[in-house]
């Protein structure tokens, strides 16, 4: 329907629609959304992702979601005309428009259309402001022929071939599913195309990195050597990939953002030969060339990982790795993790002050609580010479005495409450009106 013959009622009711990334607080009713009321129902996004939701007068109207881009898709890389090199290294530029869900009685003419638009015109820079990086071709997958994709071609989207049916396997390979879906482009450039395929990278990306691994190479090493230690759980028998490979990719993906089993596959599967190389990964005789693991292995073995060696492997790794002065300790009840007796799991974490580091993590039993366990959560982790912070719930002598005389470190216990009444009370008869905060001029 063209704009012109909408009614001026539907025309301001298209005016009022907004699109916004969701708040982390939204992200369960989200999902339970998308996963009640889409067609293909949901599990998860792959790779990095960012979910939106389209509102009508602060009522949600539209969901859509957005995760990492195909690895390979011959229709759009022939659009593009990229080499496999190349599309190693800009692949991240590139998002895949993975649900888009109108939500139950709120469809009306050119809704659709009007929520990609305005999508669209946000996507590159939110994703620079989530991840560092824009975005600079968008892409989606329509099955055909149960739908024209009629909404994408109104946004102005191009129609650059179909698929053949094919999907990838978790193991390596593709495999027929038999359901062929027409292949839509959005460039969020004039120039995108040129961008993603000319040799060298647009000097718009020079902050950006162009390849997939963040880590340096003696970062990469250092990280396998501190796994070629731990223990390997599994059996013999079928053992391919080496367990420090895994490992290692397993890390260096989930600071890239990965947060799923799937992504981190994904992540590994993006590596190049001479980075897989470098860190050890299985060599296929076959077929002459290093092999990352699938997602079924990656995700046997951290389910049968020696948690607690790993976890302390890898706190002393960032923490060998990281130049901090200040750690802060913190406890959380985790929301939905629930254990058999119907408890709810409380954690106590140790995190790095400004770099959404968590530098170790434990598990509190029922039958304790965080006081003593702070000990034990830092016991193995080097932080002399450090401050740690805590709540007032820490301020106790015992707490104090171990972060300075056996662990080194310096403290700072942000309030004294009722645990420490004594104190409290000596606190509160101080003359606080004689020392006003000072100003400093800068």
């Amino acid at each position: 329907m063209e704009a012109s013959t909408l009614t001026s009622n539907q025309q301001a009711l298209l005016q009022r629609v907004q699109v916004r990334p969701i708040l982390p607080t939204e992200r369960e009713r989200w999902n339970t959304l998308m996963r009640a009321h889409h067609y293909r129902g949901f599990r998860t996004l792959a790779g990095r992702t960012l979910r939106y939701v389209a509102t009508l007068d602060d009522r949600w109207v539209a969901l859509l979601g957005w995760q990492a881009a195909a690895y390979q898709c011959q229709a759009r890389d022939r659009w593009i005309g990229w080499s496999a090199v190349l599309r190693r290294q800009r692949l991240h530029l590139i998002a895949n428009n993975a649900r888009f869900l109108i939500l139950p009685g709120e469809s009306f003419p050119n809704l659709a259309s009007r929520i990609l638009s305005l999508n669209l015109r946000r996507l590159s820079a939110d994703w620079q402001s989530v991840y560092g990086h824009p975005i600079v071709l968008a892409e989606t997958f329509v099955e055909s022929p149960r739908f024209t994709g009629a909404c994408y071609r109104a946004a102005n989207w191009r129609d650059v071939g179909g698929t053949k049916g094919f999907a990838r396997r978790p193991g390596g390979g593709y495999v027929h599913h038999g359901q062929p879906k027409r292949l839509l482009l959005y460039p969020l450039h004039p120039q995108a195309r040129v961008w993603l395929a000319q040799p060298a990278p647009q000097s718009e990306w020079t902050n950006t990195p162009m390849q997939t691994v963040t880590l340096s190479d003696a970062q990469m090493e250092g990280l396998r050597q501190l796994f070629f230690r731990l223990p390997d759980t599994r059996s013999k028998l079928g053992k391919q990939h080496p367990l420090p490979a895994i490992l290692t990719i397993t890390v260096a993906a989930a600071l890239t953002q990965a947060e799923s089993y799937a992504a981190v596959a994904e992540w590994g599967g993006r590596l190049t030969q001479a980075q897989l190389r470098r860190i050890r990964a299985r060599f296929n005789p076959k077929t002459q060339r290093y092999v990352a693991p699938s997602e079924p292995t990656i995700r046997r073995v951290l389910q049968g990982a020696d948690v607690a060696a790993l976890d302390a492997a890898i706190s002393a790794w960032l923490s060998g790795s990281t130049d901090f002065e200040t750690v802060a300790v913190d406890g959380k009840v985790l929301k939905g993790a629930v254990r058999a007796d119907g408890s709810q799991v409380h954690l106590l974490s140790a995190f790095l002050h400004g770099q959404k580091t968590t530098l170790a993590q434990k598990e509190i039993a029922q039958k304790t609580n965080e006081i003593p366990e702070l000990r034990n959560l830092l016991r193995e982790v080097d932080i002399a010479g450090k401050v740690v912070t805590a709540d007032a719930l820490h301020t106790q002598r015992e707490t104090a005495r171990f972060l300075v005389g056996e662990k080194k470190a310096d403290y700072l216990f942000t309030a004294v409450k009722g645990n420490q009444r004594k104190l409290h009370n000596r606190l509160t008869c101080l003359p606080w009106g004689d020392f006003p905060p000072l100003r400093r001029n800068h």
